[in-house]
């Protein structure tokens, strides 16, 4: 089988196989390229009092605890904190999607709001839906025939575009042969006049 036909099937079934992959990974990539730019992703940083912490991350979360409705009773509740002093804030993110701010100087809850971006994440990257199965076994896969796809996409546009190159340096070629004097016989010079003898 010609290989400029098998890489035409190949891309062809391909692109249809990563279709719906690529597809959640494309919408979601874009949502997280706008998260700092849309709150509904993620909850603008607010700013404290201070650069430099003056209370504890105990106090913080105990300030956390004594919000009716947080449903925080603990250190278990939390999934990460994340410490921003260029901000004076740190960012107290729960199991249940809410982000806590708190102020650095004074554990004064600057904002609570629902922060979507690492749910997303997890989308973008296949872990919501099965884990590392997903993950490793379909996003992974997906990628990979999207670099492929890039790649003979690549090959097919340069197929028609090196043939036109191929064939205008050999038009020119051609040209310059036709163009070229022998030089190393004296030219032949005829006379319009007849000939007296």
């Amino acid at each position: 089988m010609n290989l400029n036909l098998l890489n035409r099937k190949v891309h062809y079934w391909a692109s249809f196989i990563v279709a719906l992959p690529l597809l959640v990974i494309i919408l979601t990539g874009v949502i997280l390229q706008l998260k700092k730019h849309w709150e509904w992703v993620q909850p603008p940083e607010q700013r404290g009092s201070v650069r430099v912490p003056q209370v504890g991350l105990d106090e913080m979360l105990a300030a956390i605890v004594a919000i009716e409705g947080s449903g925080v009773r603990g250190w278990d509740d939390v999934n990460r904190v994340d410490v921003r002093p260029a901000r004076g804030i740190a960012k107290f993110l729960l199991r249940n999607e809410r982000e806590y701010q708190i102020d650095l100087g004074t554990a004064a809850v600057l904002q609570d709001a629902t922060r979507r971006s690492d749910w997303i994440e997890s989308l973008h990257d296949g872990s919501f839906f099965a884990g590392d199965w997903t993950r490793l076994g379909l996003f992974l896969p997906a990628g990979l025939l999207l670099l492929w796809l890039w790649i003979s996409g690549m090959w097919m546009w340069w197929i028609p575009f090196g043939a036109r190159r191929r064939r205008e340096a050999r038009r020119l070629e051609a040209m310059a042969g036709v163009a070229e004097v022998d030089t190393t016989r004296p030219p032949i010079v005829r006379s319009s006049s007849p000939d007296p003898g």
